[in-house]
């Protein structure tokens, strides 16, 4: 072979050319590779899968609280399904994250082309994908108990999807500005008491009426109440809840963008 051949086969073959690959890839690997960290972690899967199930079964089946008229999986159903937004967008996701900061994970991707909203986006479509899986999962299970739903399925995915960002903002907000054992005693604390004073297994109408002027305003009062609105009772838009879970969103994932600290 010539020279000329030679120089002309090699020049330019194996030029490397440095950047980041484009932003949403980048968003869809992050995406995909936090979704496959959550299905494997025992933990998260007893937060978001176990404890929702246990719940939905244990007081559909037996007469422990006051659940109204009507069949008591047509109360709980949207309860529950709210409290799988909640373990899973809050508390899951804050516990993960806040520890991710503190062995330095966040730090090595805070080093990385993707930006800190990227990285955002990529944690909230993760807990999206998870949710779906939950909320099918437990549909399925709310139908074996009898549960029989009626309502718009828009309006069911509005709120779940603006239940969701207000979630994850408030989540990764705690993440990102706390230690992650106060993170992890706080979202756990959090959890407990929005479990009992937010309308998912309890009703507020329970509560005296200076407390649920308060409860009310709640992301997760307001998230059970539309759901429980719309698939119980056959409302059609819930706005009120609506504007609370919109409100919520856009004050967590902003506060959330401002403040997040990655190290």
């Amino acid at each position: 072979m010539s020279a000329d051949a030679s120089t002309s086969t090699n020049t330019g073959t194996f030029t490397p050319k440095p950047g980041a690959a484009p932003l949403g890839r980048m968003i869809r690997a992050q995406a995909a590779l936090e979704t496959r960290m959550l299905l494997r972690n025992g933990e998260q899967l007893l937060l978001t899968v176990v404890i929702p199930t246990l719940l939905l079964v244990l007081f559909s089946s037996v007469d422990i609280v006051d659940t109204g008229e009507g069949e008591a999986v047509d109360f709980l159903a949207p309860g529950i399904l709210a409290l799988a937004v909640l373990s899973t967008a809050f508390t899951g996701q804050a516990i993960a994250t806040g520890f991710e900061r503190r062995y330095g994970v966040l730090k090595r991707l805070g080093a990385s082309p993707l930006p800190r909203w990227g990285l955002m986006t990529a944690k909230t479509c993760s807990v999206l994908v998870t949710e779906v899986l939950q909320i099918v999962l437990l549909t399925v299970i709310a139908f074996a108990l009898g549960w029989s739903p009626h309502g718009n399925p828009f309006a069911v995915v509005l709120l779940l999807v603006l239940g969701t960002a207000a979630f994850s903002g408030l989540g990764l907000l705690m993440a990102g500005t706390l230690k992650a054992e106060a993170t992890l005693a706080a979202a756990n604390l959090v959890f407990l008491l929005l479990l009992v004073g937010g309308g998912v297994i309890v009703s507020l109408d329970k509560f005296p009426a200076a407390a649920r002027s308060v409860l009310d305003l709640l992301p997760i009062s307001a998230l059970s109440g539309g759901l429980r609105d719309v698939l119980q009772h056959g409302a059609g838009m819930p706005w009120a809840d609506l504007g609370v879970l919109a409100v919520w969103a856009v004050l967590g994932l902003g506060a959330a963008a401002r403040f997040f600290r990655w190290e």
